[in-house]
């Protein structure tokens, strides 16, 4: 006897016209990986506040499959309805990456992305792991308006993309009252079809966090390389080894 695939929320469905088409059918078996696992929990969901908004659930997935050769890991949305783009580390509040006392106000809000490029320039060797507070940044800054840098984080995004970036977060949703880890739970399996779909491009994984690390539990994920390194809030992840040694190549600050 077959079973019948549970009814998934007509707004997630309409959510799935933001992903390439490649995508579109293995994500729609992912929705229905959750309902089976958890039934209620996408009803539920439906009815609930949440973000990100404007119908972005599956923005990370714009890169068509095939492209895909790293596979980005964070925990969850930024808690701000403007910063959700559900896009991981992308914060929709962003747009010029410096100001003239280093880098901007809305970067510096964003804690996980502002660490995030404090790495890269460690990586460019524009600054020194361990010392990458105001004084050092303004003179980084000022030289990034004439030195072919990027501007904006469109732009960082663009260069991640060309890269093969899937920037993804292991819970597709923030809610106020839930805890990230739970509803990272109930995406698991949404998570499971996505890294079977991958199997055949073999991508690297990179996981920020101890949520995101918990994808290495999944079967299949011990086929795909692996770099870990914890959460980039954490001041920490600016000098990780790991991170540099796989940015460094990649120039991402450099206008391509």
């Amino acid at each position: 006897m077959s079973i019948i695939p549970p009814a998934i929320p007509p707004a997630m469905l309409k959510a799935l016209a933001l992903a390439h088409p490649s995508w579109q059918p293995h994500l729609l078996h992912g929705l229905e990986a959750v309902a089976l696992a958890t039934p209620d929990y996408l009803p539920a969901l439906a009815g609930d506040a949440y973000l990100p908004t404007g119908q972005r659930l599956f923005a990370a997935f714009a890169l068509p499959l095939h492209a895909v050769r790293y596979v980005l890991v964070g925990e969850g949305p930024y808690p701000r309805a403007q910063s959700a783009t559900g896009v991981c580390f992308m914060d929709g509040a962003v747009g010029s990456l410096w100001c003239e006392a280093g880098l901007s106000k809305p970067v510096n809000k964003a804690t996980s992305l502002r660490n995030f490029i404090k790495m890269l320039l460690v990586a460019d060797g524009r600054l020194v792991a361990g010392d990458t507070g105001g004084a050092a940044l303004a003179p980084v800054a000022l030289a990034a308006r004439d030195d072919g840098s990027i501007q904006t984080l469109a732009q960082l995004q663009d260069n991640l993309t060309r890269q093969g970036f899937l920037l993804l977060n292991a819970a597709l949703v923030f809610r106020a009252h839930v805890a990230p880890a739970i509803d990272a739970r109930a995406w698991t399996p949404f998570l499971q079809v996505v890294l079977d779909a991958l199997q055949e491009v073999a991508p690297t994984l990179v996981l920020w966090g101890k949520i995101a690390e918990q994808l290495r539990k999944l079967p299949g994920t011990e086929r795909f390389a692996q770099v870990l390194s914890e959460h980039p809030y954490n001041l920490t992840f600016i000098a990780h080894p790991g991170m540099l040694d796989l940015f460094r190549p990649m120039r991402l600050l450099r206008l391509s």
